[in-house]
């Protein structure tokens, strides 16, 4: 699973959950039915959102949803799953983008993709993607030869660009495809008028794809020699969450010019959640009530003094109220964890266990897999790192909000959520 629209379960509640989870399975079995089972591993959080905007403006009619077999994923339990062109549009956009960002990786010699016979397989199942996404493309009417120009043009812009180039000129390829993807989605629907608003809150959801991946990847680029566009332009961490932040209110101002059936997962997912994502991954997380109950700019940092984004060389560090300070936290508390029995200090968890070899590795994912884990459980052990992880379906950053109630209104609109 990758993308940066990770919503939590307790937030979305159990209605709009069990809608998201139809979209996420919908796209999965879209890509088994067309490509076989080992496309649906290019199954991803961002592409469902194409499904989710079909649905959202379709008029409701029979056919939307099918009941779905038992699945190991699903803990062999059926579950009722979108159907139809709009997901099947989402597997071929995510057909064709997983097809390039194997590429991508290739030409970067990215960990094991560094050995040429490694990197022969890569491009030939990164070239079978592409051709399968096409030919679904074609399947629902959508000509997927905007979103490989993309691409082609991408590699070129990182090959002229230097310090001084302004970022929106690298992530410009990005949002010219995802503009596209999100605008057919109003044909599919058949509200063409749609087709203008979505297709900017699609090129903005793409500049915010390639901003959050440059950010987030800074440090493991850093390390590894490889071309970041935050590192490659001199971009600091401040002007990319001006930009960050900027994408956020133009979509919010897009999906309000959009006409929807039911829009609700819809702005859930590319307002609120959106907006976490981009607190994620540029600034550290927390409550978003300031001292006077207003709120924060995306419901997730007041004025409190307990939220300042450090632009240095490391990451984003959360200072006290009183300037004490600490690594960030999962749930945007850094004063958890074991360590310093006393406060006031930074605290480190203790050592975990050693790595896993490969092939041990190997054995233990599918071990997981089979057994639900990465999916349902509250918390596993990575496979190889055996650092301790949530299931993705219990992910969840919202302890300040359960405690003040911070997620129950909606400021940006008029939805009720």
């Amino acid at each position: 699973m990758f993308g940066i629209v990770r919503p939590c379960s307790h937030r979305l509640g159990e209605g709009l959950k069990t809608q998201w989870m139809a979209h996420l399975c919908g796209l999965c079995l879209a890509l088994r039915g067309d490509h076989g089972q080992f496309a649906r591993v290019v199954t991803n959080y961002d592409g469902l959102l194409i499904s989710v905007l079909t649905e959202a403006q379709a008029e409701r009619a029979t056919g939307g949803r099918r009941t779905a077999g038992p699945c190991p994923l699903r803990g062999m339990r059926t579950a009722s799953v979108a159907q139809g062109e709009g997901a099947r549009l989402a597997a071929a956009v995510s057909l064709v983008l997983a097809s390039a960002k194997v590429r991508d990786h290739v030409a970067d010699g990215d960990g094991l993709l560094a050995r040429k016979p490694v990197a022969i397989a890569a491009r030939r199942v990164a070239a079978s993607w592409g051709k399968a996404g096409a030919r679904t493309g074609t399947a629902v009417g959508f000509d997927t030869a905007v979103l490989v120009d993309a691409v082609d043009r991408q590699v070129g812009i990182e090959a002229l660009a230097g310090p001084g180039t302004p970022l929106l000129t690298v992530t410009e390829p990005t949002e010219t495809a995802t503009a596209a993807a999100f605008s057919y989605t109003a044909v599919l629907a058949g509200r063409p008028g749609n087709a203008a608003p979505l297709a900017e809150a699609g090129r903005l959801f793409g500049r915010l794809a390639h901003l959050l991946d440059a950010v987030e990847d800074r440090e493991t680029d850093a390390a590894s020699g490889a071309w970041n566009p935050l590192a490659a332009t001199g971009t600091s961490l401040t002007e990319a969450r001006r930009l960050a932040d900027d994408a956020l209110h133009g979509i919010r101002l897009a999906l309000r010019e959009a006409e929807f059936t039911d829009g609700r997962l819809a702005h859930v997912l590319l307002v609120h959640e959106l907006g976490r994502s981009v607190d994620r991954a540029i600034w550290t997380s927390g409550c978003g009530h300031a001292e006077d109950g207003s709120h924060g700019p995306h419901g997730s940092l007041g004025s409190s003094g307990s939220g300042r984004l450090l632009d240095a060389p490391g990451s984003a560090v959360l200072l006290g109220p009183e300037g004490s300070f600490g690594p960030p936290q999962h749930g945007g508390n850094p004063y958890t964890g074991g360590g310093n029995p006393f406060g006031g200090g930074p605290s480190f968890p203790p050592p975990g266990p050693g790595k896993r070899g490969f092939w041990a590795g190997c054995a233990a994912a599918v071990g997981l897999c089979c057994t639900c884990k990465m999916c349902c459980a509250d918390q596993y052990e990575g496979p190889w790192s055996r650092k301790k992880r949530e299931g993705c379906l219990n992910d969840c950053d919202c302890n300040c909000c359960e405690a003040c109630q911070c997620c129950e209104c909606c400021s940006c609109c008029d939805c009720g959520l």
